[in-house]
């Protein structure tokens, strides 16, 4: 833990040294509605889920905090509520830090942030250059395994209001399959995401499990 908590730090004094500016500052809230919560290709849930947001990114050095939770309107035990911050660096860098609860009947364990609580704490960094992007994430903190994740997405298509991106995702640990005892790596989010206005569409297979979804999704935002 003494080692993760060094690199922490340098992580966050190189961030705090290149930090670059963005142009959203201020408050932001919103919230999405869909029709299942899948995540990373896995689905929490079997219910129509509302997904809240609060950010406030700081004038001038572009740093963003926030929250953002995801109810199921029909399974209690369905709910997370999650606390991050992003930094960026210059114009196609990020790094973000999450610490994700998923609390089972109720928020009666939220200050047990120990092996037996319901917190995971994720380090995150992010590559956006025009088209294309790129993301990484390892978990730090309540995964035994230190699972990690990444993402490559290409927007290929942006014409008459619509637009469209391919996305492919693996993961090691906690994403892949419950019956694979070693936790190997394996593709498991491979998709189209398409949206126009406030309104999304997304098909996703998850190889590993071997099943797919087709979401949709509204945008709720003042």
């Amino acid at each position: 833990m003494k080692k993760t908590s060094k690199f922490f730090t340098l992580i966050v004094g190189l961030v705090l040294l290149f930090t670059g500016t963005v142009k959203a500052e201020g408050f932001d809230i919103g919230a999405d509605v869909v029709s299942r919560y899948v995540w990373r290709g896995t689905q929490f849930g079997d219910g129509i889920a509302a997904q809240p947001w609060l950010s406030y990114t700081f004038p001038g050095i572009g740093i963003e905090v926030g929250a953002w939770g995801s109810y199921d309107i029909s399974d209690d035990d369905a709910s997370e509520a999650d606390l991050y911050v992003t930094v960026p660096i210059g114009d196609s860098f990020s790094f973000t830090v999450t610490d994700y609860f998923f609390p089972t009947g109720g928020f009666d364990d939220y200050f047990n942030w120990g092996d037996d609580g319901s917190h995971t704490v994720e380090l995150a960094a992010g590559f956006d250059a025009d088209k294309f992007n790129l993301f990484g994430a390892v978990n730090v903190s309540g995964d035994d395994d230190n699972s990690m994740y990444f993402e490559a997405g290409y927007n290929f298509y942006d014409k008459d209001d619509y637009s469209a991106s391919l996305f492919v995702g693996g993961g090691d640990g906690m994403y892949t399959n419950d019956s694979d005892a070693s936790g190997d790596f394996d593709i498991v989010n491979v998709g189209l995401s398409v949206s126009k206005d406030i309104f999304s569409a997304s098909y996703i297979v998850n190889p590993d499990l071997e099943t797919s979804w087709l979401i949709v999704g509204v945008t709720l935002q003042p």
